[in-house]
C-alpha cells in the first residue's frame, strides 16, 4: 500500500517485519529498551474507529506484547496517482518488545492480522533499538 510506505518515508527509516538493528551504545545511566512502532492507516475500504482498534490491539497485540503498548493518533500524506497530494489519519503503536529473544514473528502475525482484518496491503514496522533510563 502506498500510503503505509509513505508514512514510513516521512518516518526516514522503513523496516517491513522487525529486522535486526545494531545495539545502540547507552550512556552511563540508562539502558536499551527495545521498542517497535507500528504505523496503522485505516483507507478505504477500511474505516477504523476507535472501537474497532482496541478490539484489535487487545485481541492481536496485547497478548503477543504483555509489556506494554500505547497508541496515539498520527497522520501522514502521500503522493497517489496522478501525482495529487492525499493525507490520512493513521494510528501508531508503540510496542515494548520483550528483553531477550526475537520478535519479528510476533511482529509479523500483528502486521498480517492488521491486513486481513482491514484490508490493507501492508503495514510498516519500525524497531529501532532505544536507550532509557530506568
Amino acid at each position: 500500500m502506498r500510503r503505509a510506505g509513505a508514512i514510513a518515508a516521512v518516518a526516514g527509516l522503513v523496516v517491513v517485519g522487525c529486522q535486526s538493528a545494531p545495539k545502540p551504545l547507552c550512556p552511563p545511566g540508562q539502558a536499551e529498551l527495545r521498542t517497535a512502532r507500528l504505523f496503522l492507516s485505516a483507507t478505504p475500504p477500511a474505516r477504523l474507529n476507535e472501537a474497532e482498534l482496541t478490539r484489535f490491539i487487545e485481541q492481536e497485540v496485547a497478548p503477543r506484547f504483555p509489556d506494554g503498548v500505547t497508541v496515539v493518533d498520527g497522520g501522514g500524506q502521500w503522493k497517489g496517482d496522478e501525482n495529487r497530494l492525499i493525507r490520512e489519519a493513521a494510528k501508531v503503536v508503540l510496542i515494548v518488545l520483550p528483553a531477550k529473544g526475537d520478535a519479528a514473528a510476533q511482529i509479523q502475525a500483528v502486521q498480517g492480522a492488521y491486513r486481513a482484518r482491514f484490508r490493507q496491503d501492508s503495514v510498516v514496522a519500525l524497531a529501532p533499538p532505544t536507550c532509557v533510563t530506568p
